[in-house]
């Protein structure tokens, strides 16, 4: 039959008792038009166990991997090809096994050369775009900023500011510390040197280390040194040398009493305070010669210091300097009188057999009375000496002054003019001063008794040497 008619089989016609039949060759299945065939993929079957792909060959199929895999023995499944396995990469840093190869790489902050194999650092900062203030420095990951020694780096990572070792107040300095790149440094003021356990400072006694040039002492201060002078002395004008006082000889008891009235102002309630340390320069203040003592006075009355307080001059000056002004009133008379009872007493100071002085300034008309005060003082043996400046008025200045008026009352129109009253004081008192050329009446009488006195035991001894002669002449005559 497959002879003789036209079959149409693709593959193989085969002859059957009445008719024909088309076949496929093996690995082939008939089509549903009983005709062509089909390669029959026995992958589709399901059960060909590839663990990758399958694929279909004639009359059955085989395993295939993917990419980089190799079929392992089963026909089955798949390995990795480990191309690095043999270690002919050539790598310097690392590599990685692909598909296709082994393939070199770098560590972070490294990459890789042309070669493919070696490494170089990446240097993130070579672009010059880090921005930094002081300092770089290149990481694996980029660029940072750092500071310099005794810096740290402010929180936009990149400028810096100074580190103060001080800030937080541990520091234990005595007197004064500084901030360095490492560490807070104690440090001391002049005329001080750091003891050894860096916190504390000893004075330095600068007398000790300089040519200092005093004639009698030389006393350390903090950062200096000053020249002082033994008592009854004081300090000469170039401050080293020391001069007998103008009034060196002269001792006495001085109470200034010193107006301090609101129309006396500030400034010239400063004029003033120099006024009196210029007094002060010129007297022999020590324990045993002149004492000073002050009060101020406004609406009331005050005691700067007292006649016993201090025995040098220059601690009466630092207390005349230390004064605070009053600013009220204009109570003169209450002010002598407060001298009077108070200032020229044993309580305060004042001595016995000393003569007693007071130097009252006024710049105004007092709102009080004056006279009666002033007269009980002078009665009492104070010498007054009354000075005046500005408006002050002249009758008050005279019933406030001893007499005569020429020698105890000044004057001044202005403040600027206090020079002249205080060169004429100091000469007055320095006149007026007790001294051995001027010694009191009875110092004279005493004196002059004990001159007579010496002459009357010369006399008597001379007349009995003359006696006893002539009684030696007289025997002498009885024997011949």
């Amino acid at each position: 039959m497959c002879a003789v008619v036209d079959h149409g089989c693709e593959h193989i016609c085969a002859n059957l008792p009445d008719s024909y039949e088309c076949r496929c060759r093996p690995g082939y299945q008939l089509n549903i038009d009983l005709k062509k065939c089909n390669l029959i993929d026995y992958c589709d079957l399901g059960n060909h166990g590839c663990e990758h792909n399958c694929v279909s060959v004639p009359e059955s199929y085989i395993c295939r991997c993917k990419k980089g895999y190799m079929l392992n023995l089963d026909g089955k499944t798949c390995s990795k090809i480990d191309h690095c396995a043999d270690g002919t990469h050539g790598c310097e840093q690392e590599f990685e096994n692909t598909d296709h190869s082994c393939v070199c790489k770098c560590r972070k902050g490294f990459t890789l050369r042309s070669d493919r194999k070696t490494c170089k650092k990446i240097d993130h900062c070579a672009d010059g775009t880090h921005g930094c203030e002081q300092e770089f420095m290149n990481t694996e990951d980029s660029c940072v900023c750092k500071c310099r020694k005794g810096f740290t780096l402010r929180p936009d990572g990149k400028t810096c500011k100074k580190i103060d070792h001080c800030a937080d107040g541990t520091h234990g300095c005595e007197q004064e510390f500084m901030n360095t790149e490492d560490s807070c440094v104690c440090k001391c003021r002049k005329g001080f040197t750091l003891r050894p356990d860096g916190k504390t400072c000893k004075s330095v006694d600068v007398c000790q280390t300089v040519d200092h040039g005093c004639e009698h002492q030389c006393v350390s201060t903090n950062d200096s040194y000053i020249c002082r002078c033994f008592e009854g002395f004081m300090l000469a004008e170039d401050g080293k040398s020391c001069k007998k006082p103008e009034c060196g000889d002269g001792v006495m008891d001085l109470v200034f009493v010193i107006d301090g009235s609101k129309s006396l102002g500030p400034a010239n309630f400063e004029l003033v305070k120099q006024f009196v340390n210029g007094i002060v320069d010129s007297l022999d203040i020590s324990r045993t010669g002149t004492h000073v003592g002050l009060i101020q006075y406004s609406t009331k009355v005050r005691t700067e210091f007292t006649l016993g307080k201090y025995t040098t001059a220059e601690d009466v000056k630092q207390a005349v300097s230390r004064m605070q002004y009053m600013g009220r009133g204009s109570m003169t008379g209450s002010a002598i009188r407060h001298m009077f009872e108070f200032s020229f007493s044993a309580k305060e100071g004042a001595r016995l057999n000393i003569p007693r002085v007071s130097i009252v300034f006024t710049d105004g008309r007092s709102q009080d009375d004056v006279s009666e005060w002033a007269n009980k003082a002078k009665n009492s043996g104070v010498t007054i000496y009354a000075l005046g400046v500005g408006k002050a008025i002249e009758q008050e200045l005279r019933e406030i002054a001893s007499e005569p008026d020429e020698k105890h009352l000044y004057y001044a129109e202005d403040f600027e003019n206090m020079g002249e009253i205080t060169k004429k004081l100091k000469s007055r008192i320095c006149k007026d001063k007790p001294s051995d050329e001027n010694m009191c009446e009875c110092e004279n009488v005493i004196t002059f008794q004990n001159q007579v006195t010496e002459k009357l035991k010369t006399l008597v001894q001379n007349i009995e040497a003359m006696s006893k002669k002539l009684e030696i002449l007289e025997t002498q005559l009885v024997l011949k």
